[in-house]
């Protein structure tokens, strides 16, 4: 008879909780130190990460954990490259807050994957272009902007 996996439940900001299976908890560096130094009971509190967020994270790991497990053919290869390009397919307030909360979470191929995004969205456009998609204002007084031009 098999072991049921251990499982970890980390818990967002506000609270939410989720169950999850350790393997896909230890995606997250941040949750693997607290567990390897024993500084969790089992219930892991992420102080920077919402409900929201904290599922598509945890959806993001509990994939990728999945998926290395059905090997390392380029059929898995593929899908998986489908579904993280479908994952990171967000407006830009969500994309901030995943890269807020894999930043905290320290989940090194969910940051690349993010970082990558945000610069297809930003190759070839303009400052004033890269702002509007943002919604950055320009605190810059014309004369400052044209110093840096």
């Amino acid at each position: 008879m098999a072991l049921s996996p251990k499982k970890v439940t980390l818990i967002s900001s506000v609270g939410e909780r989720f169950e999850v299976e350790e393997e896909v908890a230890l995606e997250c560096q941040t949750v693997k130190l607290m567990i390897e130094d024993e500084c969790a009971d089992g219930d892991i509190t992420t102080l920077d990460v919402s409900g929201k967020i904290l599922g598509m994270v945890i959806g993001y790991c509990k994939k990728h954990v999945e998926s290395n497990k059905s090997g390392d053919s380029t059929a898995v290869k593929t899908e998986l490259k489908a579904w993280d390009a479908e994952f990171v397919e967000v407006d830009t307030d969500q994309l901030y807050h995943l890269l807020l909360a894999a930043n905290y979470l320290n989940i090194p191929r969910l940051l690349e994957l993010l970082f990558q995004t945000v610069v297809d969205i930003i190759r070839g456009k303009t400052p004033e272009e890269i702002r509007e998609v943002f919604g950055i204002k320009n605190d810059f007084t014309p004369e400052e902007e044209a110093e840096f031009r």
